[in-house]
This record gives structure tokens, sequence and C-alpha cells, in this order.
């Protein structure tokens, strides 16, 4: 079972995006919405769960939004670059199914 889960994950790629979001005073972070490098900004209408997600492959730690976007269920992963500078320091990705 652990092969095919592996060869699940070989076959995606990430988009890295811009994201506009909110932090609170507990420093939470809320996505608001999602830029794609050509322009194009979607409105994030909900997040829907949050859980620690770390970057496969290369021990990065991060996090997994599951947002919802035009009535679609997505994942949005923040992955921290400098582990020194806990969610201070990284970039968003959205996974993708690679061609």
């Amino acid at each position: 079972m652990y092969e095919k889960a592996e060869s699940l994950h070989s076959h995606r790629g990430k988009i890295y995006v811009t994201v506009n979001a909110d932090t609170d005073s507990t420093g939470y972070t809320q996505p608001k919405a999602i830029t794609w490098a050509d322009g194009r900004t979607f409105k994030i209408d909900a997040v829907r769960d949050f859980r620690p997600a770390g970057t496969v492959g290369l021990d990065l730690p991060g996090d997994c939004y599951t947002v919802l976007i035009q009535g679609q269920l997505k994942h949005l992963f923040f992955e921290q670059i400098d582990p020194r500078f806990q969610g201070r320091h990284g970039r968003w990705f959205v996974e993708v199914q690679a061609e």
C-alpha cells in the first residue's frame, strides 16, 4: 500500500501562488484569496480544515488548508522555507496533477 501512495505522490506537482490572508492576534492565518501567476484571482469562500502538513522529501514544516473556491474543495499549502522563523517565512502552493 505504501508503494501505491508513493507513486500517486510522484505524479503531483506544485504551483506556487500569491495568497491574500489575514492574521489574527493569536497568529492564526486565514487565507482569503489565491492569485495565479497569470493574474487570475479566486476568492476563498471558506476554510473547511487546517492541519500541519510538511513537505514530503524536503522535511520542511508547513500547513495544509482545505478551502472552498467556487463550490470546489481544494488543498492550499503553506511551506515554511526556514524553520527558524516558524510560520513567518515561507510560500504558498497548490498541489496539481502532473501531466
